[in-house]
């Protein structure tokens, strides 16, 4: 499949979020403040339009199943993403990140993985043209995932986070917060603060979610272009998404089965590619039904109370 991402555009594209990402660290959160829920829903929808904006352009540049393409994999991740904001709860409790400084944390946790996920995208591209057959290990790592996920779930533990560890061994580690600074001058040398440690464990978690979340995406469309930004989109808008549904995640508790039915669906279409198309638009529907069911599950049968 010919990539529709010129040089050009994967230039201008980056350009145009870079620029978002400025304005929104030196304009808009430039006083570190807790961001409450109107504010957040604002973001929120700010976020999701300029996402639908972008899919219209490329309805309009390059043809409607690209753009279903596109809108495909924004949901995907975007349905993802919500595993990302129960790791967020967990790091930010451990670490107890005052509220004013969790947007710093997760403004410069998406920067990273801006990065990582574009060479997670061009690897995988560069894989997939290489080798065909590793369709195969994505969709069997993508099955086996969404069955454990609907098993069991995935828990996460901080404190026994590798890079965290080897941090505190090999950084001088303050013992308590400086305002918003990842590290501080005492002694004569630099320390890290708990606010670098927080961050350092959402690095390193995303990592871990996009291992699974980048080859479902790959299971819609294998243009890197179509995958980075549908990707892109979606972890941009996290920060508002994680405060606006952090207070109320848990009225959710059929999600975790949704996101893994997802894993599984997109697993398979990978696993039978070969033998059975299935069209972008059943896909999209595909997803929209079990997230949708998901969420409509949890409302109308809510989880029992805490027995105190």
């Amino acid at each position: 499949m010919e990539t529709v991402g010129t040089p050009l555009l994967w230039l201008a594209f980056l350009t145009f979020v870079l620029g978002l990402l400025a304005l929104d660290l030196g304009v808009f959160h430039r006083r570190a403040h807790a961001v409450h829920p109107r504010e957040a829903l604002g973001w929120s929808v700010f976020w999701i339009l300029l996402a639908l904006a972008f899919n219209a352009l490329v309805w309009r540049w390059f043809g409607p199943e690209r753009a279903l393409e596109f809108l495909t994999g924004y949901l995907i991740e975007k349905a993802l993403s919500v595993d990302n904001i129960f790791v967020f709860l967990v790091v930010f409790s451990y670490f107890g990140v005052p509220a004013a400084y969790q947007h710093r944390v997760l403004f410069w946790g998406i920067v990273g993985a801006i990065a990582s996920r574009m060479a997670f995208i061009l690897a995988g591209a560069a894989l997939l043209g290489a080798f065909h057959w590793i369709i195969y290990v994505f969709g069997i790592l993508l099955v086996v995932t969404g069955v454990r996920m609907l098993r069991s779930g995935e828990e996460v533990h901080p404190e026994r986070n590798r890079l965290v560890r080897l941090a505190r061994r090999v950084l001088p580690v303050v013992g308590a917060y400086r305002g918003g600074a990842f590290f501080v001058r005492e002694g004569g040398r630099s320390a890290a603060t708990p606010l670098f440690l927080a961050l350092l464990t959402v690095e390193a978690t995303d990592i871990v979610f996009a291992v699974d979340s980048i080859p479902a995406i790959f299971a819609v469309t294998a243009d890197p272009f179509i995958v980075f930004t549908s990707n892109l989109f979606a972890i941009l808008g996290l920060r508002a998404l994680y405060f606006l549904l952090a207070g109320i995640l848990h009225r959710f508790h059929y999600l975790k089965v949704g996101l893994s039915l997802v894993l599984v669906f997109v697993g398979l279409k990978m696993l039978v590619s070969e033998v059975l198309t299935v069209p972008i638009g059943v896909s999209l529907a595909v997803v929209a039904l079990l997230i949708g069911g998901a969420v409509l599950a949890s409302l109308l049968r809510p989880a029992p109370e805490p027995v105190p």
